[in-house]
């Protein structure tokens, strides 16, 4: 059987260039802290391999998602995080086929889409949505290391509100973040952008995630890299991790060369115990995840995939 070695490694983590199943078939069930998942939107974009790998129905779009949604909870440690970034057309589903997995619900956070258009006879499209559940009870929850800065007039320099008084009451860390996120614009320069054809995540949108539910040491997989994003984050905060990338890992090594110039390249030994079956190498299977997707659903969601595919989105 192929065995397939990581693209791209630095001292705290390794990507694969392959497709997202083969990676999360080789990991143990229950040895990930948190799953960072940004996948593509169904929207007919090519991101390297053609725009008909983004253009499903939506019944096979949903299940496709299912596949990896549920590769990834069997992979989270009890209390351990799951972020998912999608459009809410699909979150609304993910969420719902969250719940019916045991998984408990967190946050649907809005996150602000920037530069939008009216679409039809539809509200203006204003924000993305991030998915936030935790196998249980969350493990680890920094409230504090990801609190905001109070907002300030950029001319005068003094608050832009009064907090009714109580000013001096808040905490001196910063604001509580809340689950509406609108300093998040999208990726423009050079910097936090790798791929110039399609949108990109900056860093701080899975970096505050990271930060939120998880410790320095812990674990992080990212099914989808793309850019590496994540992995920018997660080698910044100490976090160890882990992911995938069907099209062109070069991308990530040419990020951590722009952005981090000083990150060792050597192997990440430590994460060939998350493998199931550790070496030195990393070597994984190449052969994809032996999941039969439609006999994983009841004829009850098979017509329900039916009726979403003959909607008009």
């Amino acid at each position: 059987m192929p065995k397939l070695v990581p693209a791209f490694t630095t001292d705290l983590g390794a990507v694969y260039k392959t497709d997202c199943l083969n990676l999360l078939a080789a990991i143990k069930d229950h040895s990930v802290d948190c799953v960072f998942a940004d996948p593509p939107f169904n929207l007919a974009k090519d991101y390297g391999n053609g725009s008909d790998k983004d253009d499903l129905g939506s019944s096979e779009y949903l299940i496709w998602c299912y596949s990896w949604i549920d590769q990834c909870i069997r992979l989270i440690k009890p209390g351990g995080a799951f972020f998912i970034y999608d459009l809410p057309q699909w979150a609304c589903h993910l969420a719902v086929h969250l719940q019916q997995k045991q998984m408990t619900f967190r946050h649907w956070i809005a996150v602000s889409m920037k530069g939008t258009f009216p679409r039809g006879k539809k509200l203006y499209p204003a924000h993305y949505a991030l998915l936030y559940f935790t196998k249980g009870g969350p493990k680890t929850f920094n409230r504090d290391q990801v609190r905001l800065p109070v907002p300030k007039c950029r001319h005068c320099g003094k608050d832009i509100k009064d907090y009714g008084g109580h000013r001096k009451f808040l905490n001196p860390l910063g604001l509580n973040l809340t689950d509406f996120w609108d300093d998040t614009a999208p990726a423009r320069h050079r910097k936090f952008k790798a791929r110039w054809h399609v949108n990109e995540l900056k860093p701080m949108i899975p970096s505050r995630c990271i930060e939120l539910s998880t410790m320095p040491g812990d674990v992080i997989v990212d099914p989808f890299a793309g850019g590496g994003s994540t992995f920018e984050a997660a080698q910044l905060l100490g976090r160890q991790w882990i992911g995938s990338e069907i099209v062109d890992c070069d991308l990530i090594r040419d990020r951590f060369k722009r952005n981090l110039p000083d990150v060792s390249l050597t192997k990440p030994l430590a994460l060939s115990q998350l493998l199931k079956e550790p070496n030195p190498e990393l070597r994984i299977d190449t052969q994809r995840c032996p999941i039969s997707l439609r006999n994983n659903h009841t004829m009850e969601q098979q017509n329900l995939f039916r009726d979403l595919a003959s909607t008009n989105y």
